[in-house]
């Protein structure tokens, strides 16, 4: 295993104010700090440009807008679903072969894909906290969502808006986040994956330094024309420079480094270890399938690439635990927390049993958690889509503030948006997930398990999943040209509602109503006997925190809108210093003609056309994680320097902690991706655009 951490994060855990760590809130986000050390004043006018050129991609991932004619910068692998959608909805490989729009007529819509950019922000907290004000533990969490469903349907409802509150530190503040939705989006420019994933899983698992991971989408409006923006980034003449200040706007998905050692010490011993199982058990089984055919490898390679980037991850997350001396300092920072609350009589009476607490309902959490995974089923799309409905038949017909959160009023246009889109499905592939997950929850349960018996009966997992996929029909979805739904069974089932869905026979349906009852029993069980308590000792365990440190620290990231700050730099390895850019020679220089070393032909070809110099990839010192894939790296201009695609191994950690020595962002360099987008794809138009030239 890569050594992710090193004995400078333990001292460097206890100075943090002194790294460039954080991940910011816009309304939070350290004006005077990063003046006082950069001496550069982030203005009012200066975020909120940033923020309104920002987006978020629904599904996971950031991008932002890089034209005032909606066009959108953002990674490969964030496209991937659409590039693998259109691949099979027009019978092609644009995975293999990359996908260029050569006129705006040429560029097609992203079944499913939306956008989605943070308008407004709103401190909800005394609202939220006054509503669960004196609530036991089992009323807390009911309680709660009553509120937050209340608030985000007053802010609004519709097919263009999209309302949620956030809960920051834990549950310390809540603020609501207005979004305007954009669910129009289409694909202009894609290379192929062999480039934009170079290296692939060997050098993923370590440095990933040669990557052209980009594609460009188009925000349209109503009309079905390019969306004029009144917000968008302008790319620098220059790129990113060795020591210059730079900021990323993006959404970084979550970290935990507000957690107890109660929580970490979970993660270490038992979530984490038995995610690791899952996921490397889940990769093989895709890597096998794959080896089918030509057809499986291509419909089933974002599935694949999705499940590494995550065993990537949990695999970093649990080698940062297991550090010694890192979880030490995790200890102590604990144990330092405590002692100042302790130190004081009034908050020792309010928050000093909140640590001790805590740890009880992870033993909680702990016992549920094997049959949680009634809950946490999935088995591919078909099963999702059948949920879904199922779920919506029930819940529909509630009031608001008593539905599943993901069922409340301000959620249904995002869920129906979701439902109804055209990706296409594959039937070997889902009976291949279906009979992965009836194997796990079989084997987690065990064969005597009372809903496990009733689920398959005589069948084994893969009879079961075969009979289910061949014979729905929720595949069945009929599109205009532009990909919305017209007809099919999903439609009419989704418009029919609760009559509808209730009579289907189809036998995904049926198996969906027949987990539904035991997967909402435990979904309850954990709601009332450890969500909620463990929201309400969150909340103060935050104020403890905010009692003693104050309230100018960052909190764990949420998957919503985030800025940090840092400066390019390299990072020590192996005793030398790994320079913080790479040049587009490095990677012919890096090519062996084989998987995963092989450059497109296309690339070969252009060789000699391009200048070898010219920086192609980039490090940083700003904090990210998983979700910050497809931010902008800007320069103190706001001008586009580079694109995040990555992090170094060591920034694996970053999910319970920060290192400024080692923890590295990785970006594609800004004239990288002008050198390539011109020179060796005839991209002209997307230059051209994006230079307004």
């Amino acid at each position: 295993m890569p050594r992710i951490l090193t004995a400078a994060l333990a001292l460097l855990l206890a100075h943090a104010a002194h790294a460039d760590e954080g991940m910011w809130t816009y309304n939070g986000f350290p004006t005077a700090k990063v003046k006082e050390k950069y001496g550069f004043e982030a203005t009012k006018d200066w975020l909120d440009h940033l923020r309104l050129s920002s987006v978020r991609l629904a599904g996971g991932c950031s991008a932002s807008v890089v034209s005032p004619d909606g066009l959108v910068m953002t990674n490969h692998h964030c496209a991937r679903g659409c590039i693998e959608s259109l691949s099979g909805l027009q019978k092609k490989d644009f995975s293999r072969d990359g996908f260029l729009a050569k006129t705006a007529a040429d560029e097609a819509r992203c079944p499913g894909f939306e956008l989605n950019r943070l308008d407004e922000i709103t401190d909800v907290t005394q609202r939220v906290t006054d509503a669960t004000k004196g609530a036991t533990d089992a009323a807390f969490a009911e309680l709660q969502k009553k509120e937050l469903s209340a608030i985000e349907k007053e802010c609004g409802v519709g097919d263009d808006v999209r309302c949620e509150v956030v809960s920051l530190f834990r549950g310390g503040k809540y603020n609501l986040y207005k979004y305007r939705r954009f669910q129009d989006v289409r694909l202009v420019m894609a290379p192929e994956q062999s480039v934009a994933a170079f290296g692939g899983f060997p050098d993923n698992f370590n440095f990933p330094r040669f990557d052209f991971d980009v594609s460009f989408l188009r925000i349209y409006g109503a009309d079905s024309k390019p969306l004029k923006m009144e917000h968008w980034l302008t790319w620098s003449a220059d790129g990113a420079k060795d020591g210059e200040l730079t900021f990323v706007s993006g959404n970084p998905g979550s970290t935990s480094r507000g957690y107890t050692v109660a929580q970490l010490e979970d993660d270490r011993d038992h979530r984490l270890p038995a995610e690791l199982i899952r996921g490397a058990e889940l990769r093989g089984r895709l890597l096998g399938y794959k080896a089918r055919g030509t057809e499986q490898a291509r419909h089933s390679e974002p599935l694949l690439l999705g499940t590494e980037n995550t065993l990537k991850a949990q695999l970093g997350r649990r080698e940062a635990l297991v550090d010694k001396t890192f979880f030490a300092q995790l200890a102590k920072n604990e144990a330092d927390l405590r002692a100042k609350v302790k130190a004081k009589p009034e908050l020792d009476k309010q928050y000093g049993q909140v640590w001790d607490t805590i740890a009880g309902l992870v033993k909680q959490q702990q016992a549920l958690r094997k049959e949680y995974a009634l809950e946490a089923f999935r088995g591919g799309g078909l099963f999702a889509h059948a949920r879904t409905l199922v779920r919506y038949a029930e819940e529909s017909g509630k009031p608001n503030g008593e539905r599943l959160r993901e069922f409340s009023e301000a959620r249904l246009p995002q869920l129906k948006q979701g439902l109804l889109s055209n990706k296409p499905l594959y039937d070997e592939l889902e009976v291949e997930q279906l009979a992965f997950s009836l194997s796990k929850l079989r084997e987690s349960l065990g064969t005597d398990h009372p809903t496990v018996k009733k689920l398959l009966g005589t069948n084994s997992p893969e009879a079961l999943a075969t009979a289910l996929v061949k014979g729905s029909k929720l595949k069945d979805l009929k599109t205009d040209k532009t990909g919305n739904a017209t007809g099919g069974y999903r439609k009419e089932l989704f418009d029919g509602g609760k009559a509808a869905i209730d009579a289907s026979k189809d036998p995904m349906i049926e198996f969906a109503r027949l987990i539904d009852p035991e997967a909402r029993a435990v979904r309850k069980r954990f709601e009332t006997e450890v969500d909620g308590p463990l929201k309400k000792q969150q909340e103060l365990l935050a104020r403890a925190r905010f009692a003693v440190y104050g309230d100018s620290q960052y909190p764990d990231a949420t998957f919503t809108l985030r800025l940090s700050y840092g400066v390019v730099k390299g990072f020590p390895e192996d005793g030398k210093e790994v320079s913080p850019m790479t040049t587009l020679g490095g990677a012919f220089a890096r090519h062996t003609g084989s998987f995963p070393y092989a450059l497109p032909d296309r690339w070969l070809k252009a060789k000699s056309q391009l200048s070898l110099e010219t920086p192609y990839n980039v490090e940083t010192t700003n904090d990210i994680i998983g979700g910050n894939s497809g931010s902008p790296l800007v320069n103190a201009k706001g001008e586009v320097v580079g694109l995040i695609f990555d992090g170094n191994i060591h920034s694996l950690g970053g999910d319970y902690g920060f290192d400024e020595t080692v923890n590295r962002a990785t970006a594609v360099h800004s004239a990288g991706l002008i050198e390539g987008l011109e020179k060796i794809y005839g991209a002209r138009r997307v230059v051209d655009e994006l230079l307004k030239r």
